[in-house]
């Protein structure tokens, strides 16, 4: 069974940055594309950003553009989210997900129907 576990979450103020992880295990993580996702306090979860299996092609939301990287260390099974300049309405929870079924193919559109497998979530919290 795929098992998602995000950590690095906090509280930051403004124009700070955070550094998520996503580690992965119990399938083949280099064959897959990770997204972050996002979910705010009475908000619909929204996709932030997302990554090829080979760590060659990146999408990003517009909100986060510009601020937010991701990358990944396929030896470690890992995919981080390096966020800088965070503001106040970046704060939510932060998931991360597997698209084992519809692949690469999925990962530009950061649409959350596309990813099958989910971690449990970690809160990032901006607030001076």
């Amino acid at each position: 069974q795929v098992q998602l576990v995000e950590s690095g979450g906090g509280l930051v103020q403004p124009g700070g940055s955070l550094r998520l992880s996503c580690v992965g295990s119990e399938f083949t993580f280099d064959q897959y594309p990770i997204a972050w996702f996002r979910q705010a306090p009475g908000k619909e979860r929204e996709g932030v950003s997302c990554i090829k299996s080979a760590g060659n092609n990146r999408y990003y939301a517009e909100p986060v553009r510009g601020r937010f990287t991701i990358s990944r260390d396929n030896a470690k099974n890992t995919v981080y989210l390096q966020m800088n300049d965070l503001n106040p309405e970046d704060t939510a929870v932060y998931y991360c997900a597997a698209s084992t079924l519809a692949g690469d193919s999925k990962c530009p559109w950061i649409y959350e129907p596309d990813f099958d497998s989910w971690g449990r979530g970690t809160q990032v919290t901006v607030s001076s």
